[in-house]
């Protein structure tokens, strides 16, 4: 299994905040609730009320499918996510091979992707200026042969 949340350290500087696992987030204009695997907001956190476990406004959501969740989560769950006009970046990582895909917002509304397979490969996440290092990711991890 793959956990992220102590791989993506964020620049002391940077008003970013990392949650995992535990911050839903809700897709305001289709009514989605969700909890991604790990959501980093930037700036003031934006709830939905004063309890303050819901966000609306994320500028980064990683995701890491299993094989029962992994059409959801590459279709109908990204669908609902580009609806958020705060999200910059949304990023699946696998889980039994090095192997990460992020889908960056362009100017345009378009989605870019860019992905990494070496384990000595890094991404660059321009949402929150960070190198993420598949070393790092999959540290432990018992990999697929082939």
């Amino acid at each position: 299994m793959v956990y992220l949340s102590s791989e993506i350290t964020l620049k002391k500087k940077r008003p970013c905040k990392v949650y995992a696992n535990d911050m839903r987030v809700k897709v305001d204009p289709t009514g989605l609730y969700t909890y991604p695997d790990v959501v980093v907001t930037c700036g003031k956190a934006q709830f939905d009320d004063t309890h303050l476990d819901t966000l609306l406004n994320p500028v980064l959501i990683v995701e890491i499918p299993s094989d029962s969740t992994e059409a959801y989560d590459r279709g109908r769950k990204f669908e609902h996510y580009r609806k958020l006009g705060s999200l910059v970046e949304y990023v699946l990582i696998a889980q039994n091979r090095p192997h990460i895909e992020s889908y960056r917002r362009q100017a345009d509304q378009q989605w870019l992707l860019r992905e990494c397979s070496e384990l000595d490969g890094t991404l660059r996440l321009l949402s929150i200026d960070c190198d993420l290092a598949l070393a790092e990711v999959y540290d432990k991890v018992e990999l697929l042969e082939g």
